[in-house]
């Protein structure tokens, strides 16, 4: 690390007063909301400033506050880079130093948005059902403990019920994580946890919140240590939380704010749409549905990123077949939308050789993301008789990463909030049925209906065998034809 270098730093006078609150302020909130909505204040004002949150670590505050929170935005194109730096952050608190300092910004009248990026497993919620985990340890935390939350939603909820013992109004809850109809899936969280705190509370948010649903996408692969060197190497300065993305970005979000409240989104692009839901399954089922399975299969083939998978003329050829048999026959397009070129498009952002997006990275946490990303289509189909082959080889493939031995008898870092229960299943089943059985016991992945269907799970069970004993690559081969 260039430690000689002078650092990145930008005064924190004259900026704009804070109007948002995040929650979980990583990678993709700086490379995506964040650049919106200091965009829309340089073209339209407001008072729309960002405290960040991070709700466990405080490594995200400590690289920051030394750089006034600013921080380089690096756009990674196949035929260069561009470079940013993005001053809307006024101040990043950690939730488990001080709890009250995040109640006590929550509960500000000049905040009129709490946004989230706190990845599925933050909600604490079942993925299969959408309601509440009333046994996941911080859910029982904030149910003895109201006064001192460590969940989102405990924050959420705390935080609204000071705002209405104040007389202030409600803030908007946005989420912005891939997360099927993710404004009504954290309102009903939201809702519940409340009404077990108190029913007077839940009634009021009901009848004055807005919790408006969300789509967004940008590919932010993780930054690198190298990414930092370079970086600095480039500019003179030492940057030590850049985020690097694709040029791509999309942001779609329903025009449900308390009080109409909100930066000038539409001006800088976004789309303010009444109805988010075609917007979103094209999305969630498109992009991050064959992001998992070139993830899953494309890991366990030897593959480290997802262009070195695509590169693969197998694998090209897979995804597409997944777009074109699978996937698209299930969706119904938004408005003005052709499919087939989303999807080329897609191939083509996923082939950008300057995006370095890991597998690994991908797929982490796949316990939380299969139900939205993947087992929702193969449901669609099978009842309509149509093909899922490919999908139920990527869950098959999900199957065997989470045992945690890759083809080769390596050992796999699995990241997963289930991890250590799905490898005991797997490693105590004999055989590939066996194991397939015991994994579609997990009722918090996959449903009782769509587990006990024989036309889902013996497919399924050929397919893990099939991966057993010839591995990825000749699998997906076998499904692209």
């Amino acid at each position: 690390m260039p430690a000689d270098l002078p650092r990145l730093s930008r005064p924190l006078e004259n900026r704009p007063r804070p109007g948002i609150v995040h929650l979980g302020l990583g990678a993709f909130f700086r490379a995506h909301g964040a650049l919106y909505v200091e965009e829309a204040m340089r073209h339209s004002g407001g008072d729309w400033g960002i405290v960040g949150v991070s709700l466990v670590r405080p490594a995200q505050r400590d690289a920051l506050a030394p750089q006034g929170f600013a921080y380089t935005a690096v756009e990674l194109g196949p035929e260069g880079q561009s470079r940013r730096v993005v001053e809307i952050v006024r101040d990043v608190l950690v939730a488990r130093e001080d709890p009250q300092a995040v109640l006590n910004a929550m509960s500000d009248a000049s905040i009129r948005i709490v946004s989230l990026t706190v990845t599925e497993k933050g909600y604490c919620h079942e993925p299969s059902t959408g309601a509440l985990n009333r046994s996941h340890p911080d859910i029982v935390n904030d149910l003895e403990n109201p006064e001192s939350p460590r969940s989102a939603p405990g924050f959420l909820v705390r935080a609204l019920a000071r705002r209405r013992q104040a007389g202030l109004r409600p803030f908007t809850v946005l989420c912005c994580d891939n997360l099927p109809d993710n404004g009504r899936m954290v309102r009903g969280v939201v809702l519940e946890l409340a009404g077990l705190i108190d029913p007077a509370l839940e009634r009021w948010i009901a009848e004055e919140g807005a919790f408006p649903s969300t789509m967004v996408d940008r590919i932010v692969p993780a930054t690198k240590e190298e990414d930092i060197e370079r970086l600095a190497s480039e500019t003179g300065v030492l940057d030590l939380s850049p985020v690097m993305h694709e040029p791509f970005r999309q942001w779609v979000v329903e025009d449900d704010f308390v009080d109409g409240d909100r930066p000038d989104l539409e001006a800088v692009g976004v789309e303010i749409v009444k109805e988010v839901a075609p917007f979103e399954h094209m999305k969630l089922r498109c992009l991050n549905g064959t992001h998992s399975a070139l993830a899953y299969l494309g890991y366990l083939a030897g593959h480290e990123t997802i262009a070195d998978t695509v590169a693969d003329p197998v694998f090209a050829g897979f995804v597409r077949h997944l777009w074109a048999r699978e996937i698209i026959p299930s969706l119904t397009p938004p408005e003005g939308v052709d499919l087939a070129a989303y999807a080329q498009a897609l191939f083509d952002r996923y082939a950008n050789p300057a995006i370095r997006h890991r597998t690994w990275q991908i797929a982490m946490d796949g316990s939380q993301k299969l139900p939205q990303r993947i087992l929702g289509t193969i449901s669609d189909n099978i009842e309509a008789g149509r093909p899922c082959d490919g999908l139920i080889l990527a869950v098959a493939g999900w199957m065997r990463y989470v045992g945690g031995i890759d083809e080769k008898g390596a050992a796999i870092d699995v990241r997963d909030p289930l991890a250590d229960r799905l490898r005991q299943l797997s490693e105590s089943a004999d055989g590939a049925d066996a194991k397939v059985e015991a994994l579609l016991s997990v009722r918090e992945v996959f449903p009782a209906g769509l587990a006990a269907d024989a036309r889902f799970a013996g497919p399924l069970k050929e397919a893990y065998a099939a991966l057993a004993d010839e591995g990825a690559r000749k699998c997906a081969a076998g499904v692209a034809g």
